[in-house]
C-alpha cells in the first residue's frame, strides 16, 4: 500500500438531530486520535443522555483509515452501527467517532428504517460540521535575524509554504511546513541569500485551509 500523505476528517466536533416517526436521532461527531477517545466519547455521551434507549457507534482511525469499529447497542443486529460507518467510509473520513443517541418515539421503525434513519442522522451530522483535508508535510526551522523575519515569513506564506509557529528571541526562528524540500531550500535562498539558517527536523499532519 502507498504511503498516505493526505486524507480527510471533520472540520469541526459538532451534532445534529433528525427525527423520525417520533424517536428522536442525536448524531454526535468528533475528532480522535485513537480508540480510548471514540470509547470515552461513548461513555460521557450515556451520562450525559442516560434516559436514552440507543447510544449505537462507530469510528475510523488512522491516515488510512484501517481501523474501523461499529456497536448497535441493542439495536437489531446490522442496523445501527453497520450503516453509520459505512457512511464514514462514503464520505472518506477518518480519524472520527460518530455517536448516534435515539430516544424511542414508541413507533417500531422496521429494520429497513433503523438502517435508513441511522445512516441519515451521519449524514445530517457530516453535513453540519463539514470535511477538511489533511496533509502530511515536512518540518523545518529556518533561522534569521529579526530584520530579516517579516518580510521572510509573508514572502513564505505567499508562496504556499505553511508557518507552523514563529519564536522570538535574540533571532527569530520559523518552524515551516512544506511538501517539497528542495523547493523551499531553493526558495529561501533566493529571498534571504543566505543569512538565513535552514534545517530539516521532522514531519507532522497539518489541516489545510
Amino acid at each position: 500500500m502507498a504511503d498516505v500523505t493526505q486524507y480527510s476528517t471533520i472540520a469541526r466536533d459538532g451534532e445534529a438531530t433528525i427525527e423520525i416517526k417520533r424517536s428522536k436521532f442525536l448524531c454526535t461527531l468528533q475528532r480522535v486520535e485513537d480508540e480510548a477517545d471514540a470509547r470515552a466519547l461513548v461513555e460521557r455521551l450515556r451520562k450525559e443522555h442516560w434516559d436514552a434507549r440507543h447510544h449505537c457507534s462507530a469510528f475510523v482511525l488512522g491516515p488510512d483509515a484501517m481501523t474501523q469499529r461499529s456497536s448497535d447497542d441493542g439495536e437489531p443486529a446490522g442496523t445501527a452501527g453497520a450503516p453509520m460507518l459505512e457512511v464514514l467510509r462514503g464520505r472518506g473520513v477518518t480519524d472520527v467517532a460518530v455517536v448516534v443517541t435515539r430516544w424511542f418515539g414508541g413507533i417500531l421503525l422496521g429494520a429497513g428504517g433503523l438502517v435508513r434513519a441511522y445512516g441519515d442522522a451521519v449524514q445530517a451530522g457530516l453535513d453540519e460540521v463539514g470535511l477538511l483535508r489533511r496533509q502530511l508535510v515536512q518540518e523545518w526551522t529556518l533561522e534569521l535575524d529579526h530584520m530579516d523575519a517579516g518580510r521572510a515569513e509573508s514572502d513564505l506564506r505567499s508562496r504556499g509554504v505553511q508557518v507552523l509557529d514563529v519564536t522570538w528571541t535574540h533571532r527569530v526562528t520559523l518552524l515551516l511546513g512544506t511538501t517539497d524540500g528542495e523547493k523551499l531550500q531553493t526558495l529561501v535562498a533566493e529571498l534571504l541569500n543566505g543569512r538565513g539558517r535552514l534545517h530539516r527536523v521532522g514531519q507532522r499532519w497539518v489541516d489545510l485551509a
